[in-house]
């Protein structure tokens, strides 16, 4: 009995100084990293108290559709095959993704407010005199216009310049969203282009997602069956790339697209709350390099702090909402979303302040979905599972039902 204890003893102190020392190389690791990062200022001069330490966070999360890295290099063969998005011909800068991740001053329920990408809006700063364009296009147009500027200037193939350049035309997205959101204050930004997606993907996977119905596409290489399914980084990045079922399965748009990064989202902030995740090598060095060549921050984001936080934030999980959408219509051969200002900054107002998701307690919570795992309709993905390793499952018919935490998000 004395060795048996003398050896759990021993094993006790092997692993906590295991985890010690991985936390530490961790820090280490990512203080080291931080000099490599793309970082850029912005400012917002309609917010007085921006510097202001209120404890709560505002994150801009930014996806662009860009097939090239932070300093507009090609990719390798390889990934641009992994994409199924063509090569770095294709594509262009817009933000195809934009979430305002909130993080409240407590670190308990966090919100992220999914801002679909085609809602019609004014442009900050009119680049290329252009008042008015789908929200996503502040980006890419900012950046052709002073990419333009440098030209007749007589700078050329200027790497510098080129990152002047990206720099503002972060500025130009983050003022249009904070207008348009009714003048939120934004902390923060987190800029990733596809391939950063991906190599995010390759190291925390597998990914547990959970779709309706089974679908394929062959644009974007999604091949899908219905229910619970671990992905690998090239199926995860189907999994959000996905916009139409090409084999007479459902009926899918843009906003379902929506919805899938919020589902990927979910189960990332999953795997965030798993301890291993993080002091996992390959996990870290991975990171590292996705960090270095594929994302860009503001310059007083703190890489490793957001790490803490983001893992005591996972602990209950992100709920979505996605902003509401009065209509559709074509301006200029675009389509585009038509929105209501009044009711998206109600609808932002109400996230930010901790009242949009009532207690859940019945059919007025706006973040109860239809249909959870253990319901009596044994067709649903997840229903009536006897397993007690099987993930609570939450089925979302629709895009724009809010998506609570707490639940496996089934979505379309």
């Amino acid at each position: 009995m004395r060795r048996r204890r003398r050896l759990l003893t021993t094993i006790s102190v092997a692993m906590t100084t295991a985890l010690a020392v991985g936390v530490g190389i961790v820090a280490l690791v990512f203080r080291d990293l931080d000099e490599g990062i793309a970082r850029s200022e912005f400012e917002l001069p309609f917010i007085d108290d921006l510097d202001e330490d209120s404890g709560e966070q505002n994150i801009l999360i930014m996806g662009l559709d860009s097939r090239v890295d932070q300093n507009g290099k090609a990719l390798p063969d390889e990934i641009y095959h992994a994409l199924h998005a063509g090569d770095a011909s294709v594509g262009g800068y817009n933000a195809n993704v934009l979430i305002l991740l909130h993080i409240p001053e407590d670190r308990s329920q966090a919100v992220g407010i999914s801002i679909p990408r085609d809602d019609y809006v004014e442009i900050a700063g009119a680049p290329l005199g252009v008042t008015h364009a789908k929200i996503k296009e502040a980006y890419g147009l900012t950046l052709q216009a002073r990419l333009n500027e440098q030209v007749n200037q007589g700078r050329t193939s200027d790497a510098e310049g080129y990152q002047e350049a990206r720099a503002a035309a972060r500025q130009a997205q983050i003022e249009t969203i904070s207008r348009f959101l009714g003048d939120v204050r934004i902390d923060h930004f987190v800029e990733v282009t596809m391939a950063g997606f991906y190599y995010v993907a390759e190291a925390v996977a597998p990914i547990t997602v959970c779709v309706n119905e089974a679908t394929q596409d062959d644009h974007s290489g999604a091949n899908f069956t219905a229910g619970v399914q671990e992905l690998g980084p090239e199926e995860a990045l189907a999994f959000v790339r996905q916009r139409r079922d090409t084999a007479g399965g459902p009926f899918l748009t843009d906003l379902d697209r929506s919805r899938r990064q919020q589902a990927f989202i979910a189960a990332l902030a999953e795997k965030l709350r798993e301890q291993t995740t993080l002091i996992n090598p390959h996990t870290v060095m991975t990171l590292m390099e996705v960090t270095k060549n594929h994302v860009a921050m503001d310059s007083g984001f703190d890489v490793l702090s957001f790490l803490r936080t983001a893992h005591n934030v996972s602990r209950s999980g992100v709920s979505f909402v996605t902003l509401p959408i009065a209509g559709f219509d074509t301006i200029q051969g675009a389509s585009v979303n038509i929105v209501d200002l009044d009711e998206v900054r109600s609808v932002v107002a109400a996230a930010l302040d901790g009242t949009y998701f009532a207690p859940d307690d019945g059919a007025d919570d706006p973040g109860a979905p239809h249909d959870q795992s253990g319901a009596d309709n044994d067709d649903e993905p997840g229903a009536g599972s006897d397993d007690e390793d099987e993930p609570r499952v939450a089925v979302y018919e629709t895009w724009d039902e809010p998506m609570r935490a707490g639940a496996l998000p089934c979505v379309n």
